[in-house]
């Protein structure tokens, strides 16, 4: 049972009970929370407290408890036991991770429901409107009170909810066309979006979001941190998406075996912090084996001699005691590698004057582009923009287009579609469907890739048919990753996976000996991966030949010059002005930019020192007779030490705007 508590303030608006004064302190306490399903203790006395300004990430392995805890602290269900206590005239919002209904309204009527708020207010206007009117004994302070409600509907922001409602629903990635639509009418990741929208137009005092980045593209994302920043409440966030965590997070709750623990810090520190804590876990579990092993063997072989009964019977009871060390789930360190990419030309794929349009909406024209072996393309821009599109096309899953798009020689595509689940086979069992595809030599392997893939003990077994649309696409992505290829291209992997499960992804594609052209959403995935960045706009598609951090780089400087000239001239008054208040954000970018530079520098100058010695060795070649009178052998030398040169002649451009581009970052 829930239990909750007001904490006094020492004073209550009676208009509008949620309006603090300046310098009261919100807070809210959960205690106790105890929860079992069954034999299991889901949530054992639990508890934390908020204050307005916390901003802490709930981590722990899928199961854990981590949404059945957002829904006891939302009302949404009972718990066992469970005490919760806020500042008086506090409130709460939350939003689900699934499960959500929205009014038959359009998409803006839709978020207007965030100001529900002041319905009785509203209510109230519409008598105390009556009452003025009515000339009566009571009317002259109807309309004292009356003006009094105007006033505090006006200081609330009330009247101007329009502004607000547009610039909410267009930061999420609504058109103006959109609002008037009708919510149902939109898909269920967009759907979660209005939701999303509603929930922030609250105004809650604490705010608690179950995977609210989940089908948010990067502009949607980079538009949500910025208004969480400066939210002024208390937040908790799950979150699969590291970026966003370490950003966001100033402290990690994590649940585990039904407890909850505090650490300080954001997501990357709690994993350092937590990651040591494995070790010591680690090394008490092998001693707890060890000694479970010798106890076992002991019982064994003294087991049916009646001298040692009392002895063996001691550790039985012994054993029986033992509280099983458990190592968390979304902690363990699970490698995978691909099988290794078969031999491809350089020019792994050529895209030469692309045209796409569906109806009179052109996605692409004359679009052309090349991709080289070894780069790792992340396609990224608003969703709608053409990405999964542009996947499918080159994936050859998409022949209604104009233009070519070439393999190169000895090319082998291995293509993941956030559809690809309904290849699976539903009458196998999740470890059958594993098998189908995996080399012999991986086989032994299978359970443990499945166990990073989220399928542990006897899901394993479970029928395909009876899993989940989450489930299906990790074991149709698993499938895939073991299927050897040289070329892959992969819409949003990272959907369905937790932070261990990407990490391991982004190991494994980081080792691969391919090419991997991508769509994500997820930043520290791209972050990680990127060698090329391929934007899609309103302005068409644009390349950045860097990583992610020089793709936001260029992406700021470009906003920033589209801001100047809309503002047109400033007086040298606002000119010093803007420069005094260049923030330390911007200033912590540039410092961040400059080091990604300087590590791509000194990556690009090993490539030229290795790419140099490599021409030396062709050309020492070309100069042996029995070469140079050779014409056949004599062509490739020369084509190779070409190939190299131009490779080389690149490289080292890059190398010059890196090192140049550095200086000036770091000023």
């Amino acid at each position: 049972m829930v239990k909750t508590i007001a904490l006094p303030h020492g004073f209550t608006n009676p208009f509008f009970p949620d309006m603090f004064p300046y310098g009261i302190m919100r807070t809210l306490q959960v205690q106790d929370v105890s929860l079992a399903f069954g034999d299991r203790e889901l949530l054992k006395d639990v508890g934390f407290t908020m204050g307005e300004r916390t901003r802490a990430a709930l981590a722990g392995a899928n199961g854990s408890g981590k949404s059945t805890l957002l829904k006891v602290i939302s009302g949404s269900i009972k718990a066992d036991s469970a005490t919760i206590s806020m500042t008086r005239g506090a409130r709460v919002s939350y939003l689900p991770q699934s499960d959500i209904v929205l009014p038959e309204k359009s998409v803006y009527e839709a978020a207007e429901e965030g100001y529900g708020r002041f319905s009785s207010v509203l209510e109230e206007i519409a008598v105390l409107e009556e009452k003025a009117s009515s000339g009566g004994a009571d009317s002259l302070s109807a309309a004292e009170r009356l003006s009094e409600c105007h006033e505090m509907l006006s200081d609330s922001g009330y009247y101007g909810r329009k502004q607000r409602i547009e610039s909410v629903l267009f930061g999420l990635g609504f058109g103006k066309s959109d609002l008037e639509r009708p919510a149902r009418a939109f898909s269920g990741g967009y759907q979660i979006r209005i939701a999303l929208a509603r929930i922030l137009l609250e105004d809650p005092d604490f705010l608690f979001l179950d995977e609210p980045t989940n089908y948010l593209d990067i502009e949607a994302l980079v538009w949500l941190e910025e208004y969480l920043k400066a939210f002024d409440g208390g937040l908790m966030v799950v979150s699969h998406d590291q970026g966003f965590l370490d950003d966001m997070a100033t402290e990690v709750y994590e649940l585990f075996q039904g407890r909850l623990t505090r650490y300080s810090g954001n997501y990357s520190s709690y994993l350092a912090k937590r990651e040591e804590e494995i070790k010591e876990i680690e090394k008490a579990y092998r001693k707890q084996q060890e000694e479970i092993e010798r106890t076992e063997a002991f019982i064994e072989r003294f087991r049916y001699k009646a001298t040692k009964s009392r002895q063996v019977q001691s550790r039985v009871k012994a054993l029986d005691r033992v509280e099983m060390i458990e190592i968390p789930q979304h902690l363990r360190k699970i490698s995978f590698s691909f099988p290794p990419a078969p031999h491809s030309g350089n020019d792994v794929l050529a895209v030469e004057n692309l045209s796409k349009s569906y109806g009179d909406n052109a996605i692409y024209t004359d679009f052309s582009f090349l991709v080289r072996k070894g780069e790792r393309l992340a396609i990224t821009g608003r969703n709608g923009a053409g990405k999964s599109t542009l996947l499918r096309i080159l994936a050859g899953a998409d022949a209604d287009h104009s233009g070519i798009v070439r393999d190169g020689a000895g090319v082998r595509k291995a293509y993941f579609a956030q559809d690809t689940e309904k290849t699976l086979d539903d009458a196998n069992t999740v470890l059958e469907e594993a098998e189908s595809l995996a080399d012999t030599k991986d086989i032994p392997d299978i359970r443990n890739l499945l166990g990073a893939f989220l399928f542990s003990d006897d899901d394993v077994f479970k029928k395909v048919a009876v899993l989940s649309g989450g489930e299906k696409s990790r074991l149709a992505l698993l499938k895939i990753l073991l299927h050897p290829s040289n070329l892959l291209l992969l819409d949003e992997p990272t959907n369905h996976l937790d932070i261990n499960a990407k990490e391991m992804l982004e190991k494994a594609i980081a080792s691969y000996g391919g090419t991997v052209i991508f769509v994500s959403h997820d930043r520290h995935f791209i972050r990680s991966l990127a060698t090329r960045i391929l934007y899609l706009s309103e302005d068409g598609p644009e390349f950045f030949d860097g990583d992610y951090s020089y793709f936001e780089y260029k992406i700021a400087e470009k906003e920033r010059k589209l801001a100047e000239e809309s503002h047109g001239s400033h007086s040298p008054k606002d000119e010093r002005k803007q420069a005094s208040t260049l923030s330390r954000e911007e200033e912590n970018q540039r410092r961040n930019r400059a080091k990604s530079l300087e590590r791509e520098a000194e990556k690009l100058m090993a490539q030229i020192d290795g790419l140099s010695a490599s021409i030396a060795s062709l050309e020492e070649e070309i100069s042996k007779p029995e070469n140079y009178s050779n014409a056949e052998r004599i062509t490739k030398l020369l084509a190779d030490k070409e190939r190299l040169e131009a490779e080389m002649a690149k490289k080292e451009e890059r190398w010059m705007e890196a090192t140049e581009e550095a200086a000036a970052c770091r000023g």
